[in-house]
């Protein structure tokens, strides 16, 4: 069968995306053999189907004596997919970092507050309901608190204390303050020496997850800050981050070093004595563990009274 092909035929094939081929030298009487042999080799079944029956429907035409040029036709380039935006990840440098609250060293306790309520310094802003910035005996309006005896830092908030915008509100914290009342302590500062109580995060990170060390860096100032105006007599580090944010300075292998190892002694940090122990909600969850977190709350009410002692001894 012979398929002579005329320009409008070729400009359909064009049209078609199909290709077609010419040789330089075609054997004599054999044009139209071969174009058809390259049109039925390299489109689909269905377009060779259709142009035979639309070529069947011509006119005879005299076979052609001059090769055409060679048309090489190519596929459409393909539409690229639109970009995904990137993963938020921490600036390569300070210069680039998202707006950083500034002169936080400085600070008093009510601006220090309101710079945490509204701090975007990474990421967690946009998924907060509100901060939590602590709660105890120091009143928020104060400009300079009054020092107390107890700092009590967890590692985030979690969606109760996020709703709340206070720390330890769920189950976690009903056991904290049992905790605390079995020494004479309550959050509200009502009996008992002062208590003070925080996370190193003041937002809580998303579904609950852990930390990311981005986000603990840009949240230890405040902590910082709030150390240096509360001025605790002694600090109760409750999990993990907590202890490695408040121990990074003095305990070389603390971020390599598990919780269980590094309890039983007392550390120092930010000038302040440091008693690790385990976070409530862990303890929720590992039962025979309570025993070992009574152990720590003893250690650390001996430190606030040697403390304590000292203090009045040198009328500090």
């Amino acid at each position: 069968m012979a398929l002579d092909l005329d320009r409008r035929q070729r400009a359909m094939l064009q049209e078609m995306n199909v290709r077609v081929w010419w040789p330089e030298a075609p054997p004599e009487g054999g044009v139209a053999e071969v174009a058809e042999a390259q049109v039925l080799e390299q489109a689909p079944a269905r377009t060779a189907a259709q142009t035979a029956s639309q070529t069947a429907a011509q006119p005879s035409q005299p076979p052609l004596r001059t090769p055409a040029p060679a048309v090489r036709m190519q596929p459409p380039a393909a539409r690229s997919a639109p970009a995904a935006s990137p993963p938020w990840a921490p600036p390569a440098d300070e210069a680039a970092a998202a707006p950083r609250v500034s002169g936080i060293d400085t600070m008093d306790w009510s601006t220090l507050q309101t710079a945490v309520a509204g701090c975007q310094a990474c990421k967690l802003c946009g998924a907060r309901k509100n901060t939590v910035f602590g709660v105890g005996c120091a009143a928020p309006e104060a400009a300079a608190p009054s020092r107390v005896d107890w700092l009590v830092v967890g590692e985030a908030p979690g969606e109760n204390e996020d709703i709340q915008g206070e720390p330890f509100v769920g189950q976690a914290g009903k056991l904290l303050d049992n905790m605390l009342g079995a020494i004479g302590l309550d959050r509200r500062g009502e009996r008992g020496a002062g208590v003070f109580i925080t996370n190193v995060l003041k937002c809580r990170p998303p579904g609950n997850r852990n930390p990311e060390p981005d986000e603990i860096a840009r949240c230890e100032p405040f902590l910082k800050r709030q150390i240096e105006l509360l001025r605790p007599r002694v600090i109760l580090a409750v999990g993990r981050f907590a202890v490695q944010s408040l121990l990074q300075g003095t305990v070389p292998d603390v971020h390599t070093t598990p919780l269980g190892k590094l309890r039983g002694r007392v550390y120092r940090s930010h000038d302040v004595p440091v008693v690790v122990s385990y976070h409530p909600a862990y303890l929720l969850r590992s039962l025979p563990d309570k025993a070992k977190a009574w152990a720590d709350l003893c250690l650390a009410l001996d430190v606030m009274r040697k403390v304590s002692e000292d203090g009045a001894a040198t009328g500090a």
